[in-house]
């Protein structure tokens, strides 16, 4: 229900080229959280990155908080996002790719991969960005006057397309400010908090903490956001395959 999350915690560990990420799955005890296979919030310095591997049989979305990543793949895509960016590849049935900082600055970000259902699981590989100027951005009033920013990064007129159904946005709050949002019927989905200190429907929330959401099947209601410093939340939600997912390493089958 979705008035009963899990509160989960990032762990720490090393991916690519001497990259530390702080994941929250696929880890000991949460494998994935349907449709959703792995969340990676990472930050990448000069010199190290994730040089080229391959990918099958999901789709993976990079947002970029600040710096620069340069994308290069089989398919011949080559570009480089920037803060309040993002970049998507549907692996399909196979794709080989290079994520590298795209300047001095490190790069932090989320990667999120979403499984893709059987039937598309052999889908011809796919690529697409989108700049910041691109993404959707809402800037809303709280009862108090406080600013509230919604930058929305799939669904809600968000520019990345995917297979899946799915609702992914960025919650900028300023400190003071409140926001309601509801989540779709029968979605899962998580809310993750990248900094400050945050209260979802009276559970409060460090950064590095998560909430997860099991598929609502009754009426969905209604998520309390609230916040006393300024506040960045990352609020993903999303319809479940309901399939057996087996995870290898790049692969998803």
């Amino acid at each position: 229900m979705i008035n009963n999350p899990t509160v989960t915690q990032a762990i720490e560990t090393m991916e690519g080229d001497k990259v530390i990420v702080k994941r929250l799955f696929p880890v000991a005890g949460l494998r994935n959280h349907d449709p959703f296979v792995l969340w990676d919030h990472f930050e990448v310095a000069a010199g190290s990155g994730f040089p080229a591997h391959p990918h099958r049989g999901f789709e993976a979305i990079t947002y970029l908080f600040s710096g620069e990543m340069a994308h290069e793949d089989n398919l011949g895509n080559s570009s480089i996002i920037g803060p309040g960016g993002a970049q998507r590849f549907t692996a399909g049935k196979g794709i080989v790719h290079s994520e590298m900082p795209g300047s001095d600055e490190p790069a932090r970000g989320i990667q999120l991969w979403i499984n893709l259902p059987k039937r598309l699981k052999h889908i011809d590989p796919d690529y697409q960005d989108a700049s910041a100027d691109e993404i959707t951005k809402r800037e809303v009033l709280d009862e108090s006057g406080r600013k509230v920013i919604i930058r929305s990064i799939v669904g809600e007129d968000g520019p990345i397309q995917l297979q899946t159904s799915v609702v992914y946005y960025e919650l900028i709050m300023e400190a003071g400010s409140s926001y309601q949002w509801t989540p779709p019927e029968n979605y899962s989905g998580l809310i993750y908090i990248v900094n400050g200190i945050a209260t979802v429907n009276e559970i409060q929330l460090k950064p590095g903490d998560s909430l997860l959401f099991e598929e609502n099947t009754n009426q969905p209601e209604a998520l309390l956001f609230s916040c006393k410093e300024d506040s960045t939340i990352m609020v993903c939600f999303g319809k479940p395959h309901g399939e057996p997912i087996l995870q290898r390493g790049t692969f998803v089958d």
